[in-house]
């Protein structure tokens, strides 16, 4: 009888379902900061846009793009691996679609704000919107980064030329996020349209409004239907007596036609 080495399946084991959990704690934390780039993009060229708010936007960035290079580096190195088991196999192909689909938000918000950079100008306090938010971004970008408070800027006045090299930099950057794109599209091949989402995490539970909303809509359905039964029954009965109705008049043409042919 041949005998099996349970240690070594063992191991293997363990050490995938780390890999796995270190691949899930990554990308929950490049949905975070990728979640607090969008909120800090929306406030670009707005009336709480200030050098403040363009250096939380750089140090969130540098933080996602840090990121998604060891989150790249770690599911490419585990989904290349022929020898990874099927179950961790489609697990690891959903944080792929997690992660790609984050890389692209980022690389779409990091285009927006390259481009609003470029009509408003930070000089020019009057080109800026005023939307009527007040207040800052802080607290919600250092909660992003796990940060008890962000490193802030100094000075309120503006550099000469930074707005010009930040959009350089910027421009450098998102070039960089395409050509990760390109090559993990290159490097895994992974149909996402295959990849179905299954677990209590990946369900869509109603949010509040949905269930207050739901909650009310059977609550008038109850009070409706003690009056609408009564109506239904009426109904029914007109109906009845307009047929009974007929079939009377048409018995009685029918004996008149008898009787008096």
């Amino acid at each position: 009888m041949p005998l099996v080495n349970n240690k070594v399946g063992d191991d293997c084991t363990a050490s995938g379902d780390k890999a796995l959990a270190d691949g899930k704690a990554l990308v929950d934390s490049l949905i975070k900061v990728v979640a607090c780039y969008r909120h800090l993009a929306s406030c670009v060229g707005g009336c709480t846009d200030s050098l403040q708010l363009r250096d939380e936007l750089r140090q969130t960035r540098e933080k996602a793009q840090k990121l998604a290079g060891d989150i790249c580096h770690h599911l490419t190195s585990h989904l290349r691996d022929k020898s990874l088991p099927d179950g961790q196999r489609k697990e690891m192909e959903l944080l792929w679609v997690a992660f790609s689909s984050c890389l692209e938000l980022l690389h779409v918000d990091m285009c927006k704000v390259l481009n609003i950079s470029g009509i408003v100008s930070l000089a020019d306090s009057a080109s800026l919107v005023h939307t009527g938010l007040e207040g800052g971004c802080s607290d919600v970008a250092a909660r992003a980064l796990s940060l008890p408070n962000l490193n802030q800027a100094q000075t309120d006045s503006l550099p000469a030329g930074l707005e010009s090299q930040e959009c350089n930099t910027m421009e450098l950057e998102i070039s960089q996020i395409d050509r990760m794109i390109d090559d993990m599209e290159m490097k895994v091949n992974v149909l996402r349209w295959l990849v179905e989402p299954h677990g209590p995490q990946y369900a869509d539970p109603l949010s509040s409004t949905d269930s207050a909303s739901m909650a009310l809509l059977s609550i008038d359905e109850e009070q409706q239907a003690p009056t609408s039964q009564p109506l239904c029954q009426r109904s029914h009965i007109f109906v009845l007596l307009l047929l009974l109705g007929v079939f009377f008049v048409a018995a009685t043409l029918s004996l008149c036609i008898f009787f008096f042919s």
